[in-house]
This record gives structure tokens, C-alpha cells and sequence, in this order.
């Protein structure tokens, strides 16, 4: 049996937060592509089809998110962007490029709008002989 999961972006500048997002992710039966922020910027992996990008609104960079946004929409244009944050609202400069806005520690609500955005598919193939 195979399974084909589709894949989350999922970009912090905090390892542990990329672990913990990325655990999250697994168990609702996505593929979670990590994608650690830097000082200078974030290295986005060459993945075509990337499925959904859930992105940390405050980010210890040389790069706003608002610009690494729009870096990742010219990288994966189909994907939609998850807004993760510990700020009360959806702000407004990083607003035209994000489709949801999820506030940290409400993991309930980051699921449902992950699974909203971006319904879980498998394909499974069954070998026969």
C-alpha cells in the first residue's frame, strides 16, 4: 500500500515551533516540508507541489513576513497561506497575500482551517498479483 500525502510548507524561524507544527501536521495525514527562517531570509525548498503553506507572522529576519510571502507565492502560487500569529488580528500589510489568519496555541482551529484550505487526499494503490 502507498500513500500520497499532500504537502505542507511550514516556516518559522523557531526550530522547536517547526517540530511541533510539523508533528501536528503528520497526524492529520499531511506530508510536512519544514522550512527554517534565518537572519537573512529562508531557504524555500523546490518542491512543486506544495499544497499549503502555514507561515509565523513574527519572525527574528532580515525579511518581513510580508516579503517572504510574496517570495513564496511567486515559489508555490496555487498553495494558500496560513497566517500563524500571537497577534490579536490579521494584520493589515501581509493581509492581501494570506488566505486564513490562526492565532498560536488554538491547534484545533489551525486543523480545521488547514483542513478546510486543503482537504486530506490519499491515494492508496493496492498491489495484486
Amino acid at each position: 500500500m502507498q500513500s500520497d500525502r499532500q504537502k505542507v510548507l511550514i516556516v518559522d524561524d523557531d526550530p522547536s515551533q517547526l517540530e511541533i507544527y510539523a508533528l501536528l501536521v503528520e497526524q492529520a495525514g499531511y506530508a510536512s516540508v519544514p522550512a527554517l527562517v534565518k537572519f537573512a531570509g529562508a531557504e524555500f525548498p523546490q518542491v512543486d507541489d506544495i499544497g499549503l503553506i502555514i507561515l509565523d507572522y513574527r519572525l527574528t529576519s532580515s525579511k518581513t513576513s510580508s516579503e517572504l510571502a510574496l517570495e513564496m507565492r511567486s515559489l508555490y502560487p496555487a498553495a494558500p497561506i496560513i497566517l500563524l500569529s500571537d497577534v490579536w488580528n490579521l494584520p493589515t500589510e501581509i493581509a492581501p497575500y494570506v488566505a486564513d489568519f490562526v492565532r498560536k496555541g488554538e491547534p484545533a482551529k489551525l486543523l480545521g482551517t488547514l483542513s478546510r484550505l486543503l482537504p486530506v487526499h490519499c491515494e492508496t494503490k493496492l498491489e495484486t498479483d
